[in-house]
């Protein structure tokens, strides 16, 4: 890609801005961090720091007066925000990413896909775990047929966290679009239907049960898909020992990985894309095999492909300049929030949701 990137307005400075969203943009070729809108005194600077030629904006209000001179709208504000923010965006000419989840309902995602299909821009979801190393393996895996036929998909995103951290994600008003089942409930959901196409049934089961929580922090959703696979998928803060983040098993092997792509706490720790991103020790490998367990050595290791959330933004960046497709649609977005929508009423009413 050559000539002047494209401007970007980042909306929100939070964990997903700061940590996800403005190095990766910085990162990508094509692309350039032109404002962040924080209102938040030490988020500024912060955002100064980090990126010293940065402009900045108090208020979404006062990016969009400017408009014309931005190319992309990031929005990673909190959740309940998604959907009034991209409209505006889509509205005001400007193509859209939206950090997941894209909204609050399956209803909402399909009115905001429509619009900017109307507007001819792009809306673009970022499903940043479509990128993790663990996901791309098995992708191989299942490509290259090693498994056979896929028969259940065991996907785990757990974490131990056994008091509240509060704050909007964590909070019981409905409004806030909080809890586990729409937060990494849009990981592993987005995943399964990627790995093994639509939901044909959804089960599920959601508790809460930290003292002092006040949304579901402990969910498991069982996925029947139309072509037979059963993913099994477990988010939960209540996790003292963690299970394998993918078990996968079919009819001429299985495969067990653990821990999660390095990805994230890379970012977190100030790191940067660059060589050797994303990959990880051979130690850290999973296994493919039958009969045994991988813990006593059964199967053998299977190098674990490097991780690649820079790969998002190369994509955004190539539909936008080049008319390449869209990496994560909305209404893809809008299928993995049936789902989810379908498991939060199978847990409260104790049923089966045929989609």
């Amino acid at each position: 890609m050559t000539g002047t990137p494209l401007r970007v307005g980042l909306v929100g400075y939070g964990l997903a801005g700061s940590v996800f969203h403005a190095p990766l943009i910085a990162a990508t070729e094509g692309l350039a961090l032109d404002t962040v809108v924080t209102s938040n005194p030490e988020r500024q600077q912060q955002a100064r720091v980090e990126f010293p030629d940065v402009r900045l904006a108090a208020s979404p209000d006062e990016l969009f007066a400017r408009a014309a001179e931005l190319d992309l709208i990031v929005v990673a504000s909190p959740n309940k925000t998604h959907v009034p923010l991209a409209t505006t965006a889509l509205k005001a000419g400007l193509p859209v990413v939206v950090d997941k989840p894209v909204a609050g309902t399956a209803a909402e995602a399909r009115e905001l896909a429509a619009l900017a299909e109307e507007r001819e821009l792009l809306l673009s979801v970022f499903q940043n775990r479509r990128w993790d190393n663990d996901f791309l393996t098995l992708r191989k895996l299942l490509n290259e047929g090693e498994l056979g036929d896929v028969w259940r998909f065991e996907s785990r995103f757990e974490r131990w966290r056994p008091k509240p951290k509060g704050g909007w994600r964590e909070s019981g008003d409905p409004a806030e679009i909080g809890g586990l089942l729409f937060d990494l409930g849009s990981h592993v959901v987005d995943q399964a239907l990627v790995l093994f196409g639509p939901a044909a049934s959804v089960y599920a089961e959601t508790d809460i049960r930290r003292p002092g929580a006040e949304t579901d922090d402990d969910t498991f959703i069982a996925i029947t898909h139309t072509n037979g696979v059963r993913s099994h998928l477990y988010v939960s803060a209540t996790t003292a020992q963690l299970g394998p983040r993918f078990r996968v098993l079919g009819s001429l092997a299985g495969y067990v990985k653990y821990c999660l792509d390095p990805q994230e706490a890379a970012l977190r720790d100030g790191l940067r894309p660059g060589p050797g991103w994303g990959a990880e020790p051979e130690s850290l490998w999973g296994r493919v095999g039958s009969g045994e367990s991988p813990v006593t050595g059964g199967g053998r290791p299977e190098p674990t492909l490097p991780g690649d959330y820079p790969a998002y933004y190369a994509a955004v960046a190539k539909s936008l300049l080049e008319g390449a497709p869209n990496p994560v649609t909305a209404r893809e977005a809008a299928a993995a929030l049936d789902v989810l929508e379908a498991a939060r009423r199978s847990a409260r009413e104790k049923v089966t949701v045929t989609l």
